[in-house]
């Protein structure tokens, strides 16, 4: 197993919310060849989920995934909620895809995984 981290989508739903409505819930499955994902510093921030809407992406705290001290290989799933989601624009249905990555200790970034679209509706 590899000691840069990999990471799988695994279910995102659901996918097709109303604005400021429901949060949209990720599972990401990881695997990582020395046990180096997530810290105890809760201001590094090693998970980014890129709205395709938006210039630049949220990060989140990951909390260790295996003991600091060791060096073990790791797999296992993360699950997210996202905020809820709005509209940017002027009109009454927009799509959004979310790119996601996570990055160890060691400041190296996983694969880039790319979400199924999403649907934002004025009201459902």
């Amino acid at each position: 197993m590899s000691s840069t981290p990999e990471i799988a989508l695994v279910d995102l739903s659901p996918t097709l919310v109303a604005a400021f409505g429901d949060p949209v819930h990720l599972k990401l499955s990881y695997k990582d060849g020395n046990g180096d994902l997530g810290t105890e510093d809760p201001d590094d921030r090693t998970l980014e989920i890129k709205d395709s809407r938006l210039s630049a992406p949220d990060t989140y705290h990951v909390q260790p995934l295996a003991p600091l001290d060791s060096e073990v290989p790791i797999q296992g799933e993360l699950d997210v909620q996202l905020d809820p989601l709005f509209l940017i624009g002027n009109g009454d249905q927009e799509s959004v895809t979310f790119s996601i990555r996570i990055r160890d200790r060691e400041g190296n970034w996983s694969n880039t995984v790319v979400s199924p679209t999403v649907i934002i509706v004025d009201s459902l």
